[in-house]
Order: structure tokens, then sequence, then C-alpha cells
């Protein structure tokens, strides 16, 4: 399959962006050594034509999973298929399944767009651009259907995965649900999964969404020599995918945690009415470490 890439530079760091894949970010690496500060696309990733195989990519109109087939909205019910292969729930919303265009583009930034009507009017915009190593994700969802609904948004980036990476990245509590069930109810992070100063990853999976998050992250990777300061706007979640055995994490600032179209509250969600709208904002700042 060949892709239609966006490229886009800065004084550091190079990035390219597949549009028609579900707006997703492709490489973003340091131009002196092509060191990746996302995780690598090669061919294989490119050819298979998936988002999940790329670096980055945008969650409307809403993050992770939802359970129970779908969701109330004010007026009715609103049904949700699977929309993978993998999984029983509707999964990421469904921007990122779907071809966005470019509106915009420069030598250093890029604004993608797309009108959806799946699984209702809305318009998503994600302004990317790149000044000095930082990397900036704008996104932005407006509603459109008469009616109004539920919106939540996220960002869904691969992060590479060495033997030394540390992460910072303070929370209150955490999401947690039975074996094999949804996340249903708040507890205290466990010591194996604090990240209140640098520590390792886990060395078991996870796969959690983390509550009061204040939106500041450190990820520090000493052997490949650079860290990244990271903040997030609109986000009080973050959600850590850490799978077993894997080159690879995933830290996706959110704006809900998991299957919140049915825990009690829907925290995090908004509901929006024709023309309003929900932005997410995330910053990834490359510095290299001496």
């Amino acid at each position: 399959m060949s892709l239609f890439e966006v490229h886009l530079e800065d004084r550091l760091t190079r990035l390219s962006l597949a549009p028609q894949v579900g707006a997703s970010l492709v490489n973003w690496q340091v131009k002196e050594t092509g060191q990746p500060l996302l995780r690598h696309s090669d061919p294989a990733a490119l050819d298979s034509g998936s988002p999940r195989r790329l670096a980055c990519y945008p969650l409307a109109p809403w993050s992770n999973r939802i359970g129970m087939g779908g969701f109330a909205r004010p007026d009715k019910w609103l049904a949700l298929p699977p929309n993978t292969p993998t999984a029983p729930y509707a999964i990421h919303g469904s921007a990122w399944q779907q071809p966005w265009q470019v509106s915009h583009q420069g030598t250093d930034h890029a604004c993608l767009t797309l009108d959806s009507e799946v699984p209702f009017a809305y318009r998503a915009t994600l302004h990317v651009s790149l000044e000095e190593g930082c990397l900036s994700l704008d996104l932005q969802v407006t509603h459109l259907d008469a009616l109004p609904c539920w919106h939540g948004l996220g960002l869904h980036p691969y992060l590479p995965r060495y033997r030394d990476t540390l992460l910072l990245a303070p929370a209150r509590q955490v999401w947690v649900g039975d074996e094999d069930s949804l996340p249903s109810r708040l507890v205290d992070i466990p010591e194996a999964w604090r990240f209140d100063t640098l520590r390792e990853l886990p060395s078991t999976a996870v796969d959690h969404a983390f509550d009061g998050w204040l939106g500041e992250c450190m990820i520090v990777q000493p052997d490949a020599g650079y860290q990244l300061h990271c903040s997030a706007t609109g986000a009080a979640h973050y959600l850590l995918f850490c799978p077993q055995d894997q080159a690879f994490f995933c830290f996706e600032p959110v704006s809900h945690p998991i299957n919140a179209h049915h825990l009690p509250g829907r925290p995090g969600l908004r509901l929006l009415q024709q023309g309003e709208q929900l932005n997410l904002g995330f910053k990834l700042r490359y510095q290299a470490l001496v």
C-alpha cells in the first residue's frame, strides 16, 4: 500500500503524517541521528494501512472502550457495534478509522480535518506543529448533529520502550474492575504503578486509566540519549498501556477514563449541543541528554 504522507520539520526534528490513515503520525525522528522519538514505523507497518501499527493517532469522539453495546444519549440509546475484529467493544471512537483531509500545510505545521457522520455528525480538527524539537498536537471536535451527544477526546502515541525507560507521571488514583470486566471503581494506585518520581515501567502488563493527573509527564530514555518533557491540556486522565515483551508502550492523554459513558456522573465527558466544541492538547518536547 502506497501512503500519501505529509512531511514537516524544524531545526531539530522531522515528522511524517498519513492523513488518510486516521490522521496518524508515521515517524518522528531527530534529524541529526535518525533517533525515533515515537515508535518507528517500518515498511510492514506502513503497508498495513492501520493506525495501530503507526506512531500515534487521534481519538474522537471518545477514547478507549465502551461497554453494553452503546450508551444513552439524552434522546435515545446509541448502539455501537464492535469496530475491531479482536474486541467485543467499540473502541477509540470513529475518527481513527476514517480518512482525513489536509486543510493547510507549511514546512513545520499542518492542519488535518474530518467531517464524520459516524456514529453521529461531528467535525474533528488536528493541528500538528514542530518548533525547536517540540511536537504540538491540538485536537478539537465540533458537534454537528442536531441532537446533543456526549463527547470525549484522546491521543494515542506509541513510544519506544528500552530496558532503562523511565516515566514520571504523578496521579491520584487508578480505575480498576473485576477480572475480565471494564473498570468500574477508583482505588489507590498500587506501588508498582506509582510514578510520582522517575521510575522504570512495570514488568507486568498494565492497561489502566489514571485519574487526577495534572497534565505533566517526563519520559527519559538514558541509553537512547534523550528525554521527552510532555504536557497536556484538556486531559485530567492518562491511560498507560504496557504490554509484556513488546518494544513499545503507550502513554495516552485522555479527557475521560475507560467506559466513562457508563460510570456514575460520566467523568470527563462533555454533553455538546450543535456547534459546541471540545479541545485537547499535548506537547512533547525533545531534549538530548548530555
